[in-house]
């Protein structure tokens, strides 16, 4: 959601003289204008009053940031250039060996320039880098402690608004039938329940960029909660501080021993495979493309490269397969609009597959490997003929 312009900037300047303004100028690779910003609000107090000039010494073109307004006007996020993050201390090369290894990368506690505002035009807009070259001014005006606190509950509460328009939950006027609704009363239909679907997926995208966000704040779950709207859980916090409880103490749990529910790989008894009586044979199918596709590409740490991008969306299908299809005809029944919706969806994923597995057949010169690749894809279609078939099934019964 945050647009990202770490890797892009060339060089650039916050100014911070005068009090309740700050403005500046940011120029990315590839463009010839910069970036003005005109924000409301201040800095941290390490760099309020001052003028802040920045360098990054490797900027690489992203056509992403360069579909910035040029006019930054809004209202300003946290600016510091004394934000802790825990930094890699090895090579990307060795970081991707631990990853292989299972062993914890090795970190270290270093500054980052953190440069975030909210434009009226783009939304949020974040700087978070490590190496820049920077330099700052004599102060023009001082900050004190106060200020400072007063300008971070002004920035969290700036957060919590952004969130709020990006989530854009229902609201219960929006929740009942739509018009030409031909599902039966109290259900939804499909485009009903993908409303709901989508709404489900800002909020998952939403809370992800609030964690990165606070991970490392000592005070990271009362500002999760506040900055996505969770006030009863806030009050539930503060109702566990002020009673000295563990936040889970007034949940108990049965102690169960589950030693004998799992078998090993090694034991010489069949393993139990009753579970498939009452899978769907697409459920069944789309778990095992996943299986075989986890097994055959490699294991390349880029989330962007093609054989990640099979993986994920292979593995998303048999995810939203099994719990759509799992146990149909056993008495539990999801609503027709909810199965309808999550079958499109999976729709989607598999094109995304396809369009993975193609990239990874025309640069594949082991002619095994593409006979598995091939084969792989050829059960991917199936999958798909297989949703198509049901959902026409669905929409008729």
């Amino acid at each position: 959601m945050a647009w990202r312009l770490d890797d892009a900037i060339e060089h650039g300047l916050i100014d911070n003289t005068v009090e309740g303004i700050t403005t500046g100028k940011i120029w990315l690779a590839g463009r010839d204008e910069p970036l003005i910003l005109s924000l409301n609000g201040d800095c941290w107090r390490d760099l309020a009053g001052s003028v802040l000039e920045f360098e990054n010494p490797t900027p690489r073109f992203s056509a992403e940031a360069n579909a910035l307004d040029t006019e930054q006007t809004g209202i300003i996020g946290d600016i510091t250039a004394s934000r802790k993050a825990r930094i890699p201390s090895i090579s990307d090369a060795e970081i991707s060996e631990y990853h292989r290894s299972g062993k914890e990368v090795p970190c270290q506690w270093r500054n980052t320039l953190y440069l975030e505002w909210f434009s009226e035009i783009n939304g949020r807009v974040l700087v978070e880098a490590v190496g820049y070259k920077m330099e700052v001014s004599e102060r023009e005006w001082d900050m004190d402690e106060d200020a400072e606190e007063a300008q971070k509950l002004a920035n969290l509460s700036t957060m919590r608004d952004f969130m709020a328009q990006v989530i854009s939950r229902m609201t219960p006027e929006d929740d009942g039938p739509n018009p030409g609704s031909t599902t039966v009363k109290g259900e939804l239909n499909e485009f009903e329940w993908e409303e709901r679907l989508k709404e489900s997926d800002r909020l998952t995208d939403a809370y992800q960029e609030v964690l990165e966000k606070y991970l490392e704040d000592p005070d990271s779950e009362q500002k999760e909660a506040f900055v996505m709207g969770w006030d009863a859980l806030l009050g539930a916090m503060a109702e566990r501080d002020e009673n000295g409880e563990d936040f889970d103490a007034e949940f108990e749990f049965e102690e169960t021993d589950f030693s004998n529910d799992w078998q090993s790989a090694d034991d010489d008894e069949e393993v139990d495979d009753s579970w498939l009586e009452e899978s769907h044979p697409l459920q069944i199918k789309a778990r095992e493309v996943a299986i075989r596709a986890f097994d055959i590409v490699s294991r390349d740490e880029d989330p962007e490269s093609p054989s990640q991008r099979l993986v994920s969306n292979v593995m998303q299908v048999s995810a939203k397969l099994a719990g759509v299809l799992h146990g149909r005809g056993s008495g539990y029944e999801p609503e027709a609009g909810f199965t309808l919706a999550v079958l499109k969806r999976c729709l989607n994923w598999i094109n995304e597959a396809v369009g993975a597995c193609n990239d990874l057949t025309e640069d594949e010169s082991d002619s095994d490997q593409l006979a598995a690749l091939n084969h792989l894809k050829a059960d991917i279609f199936e999958i798909r003929d297989g949703i198509i078939v049901l959902r026409k099934e669905l929409k008729q019964s």
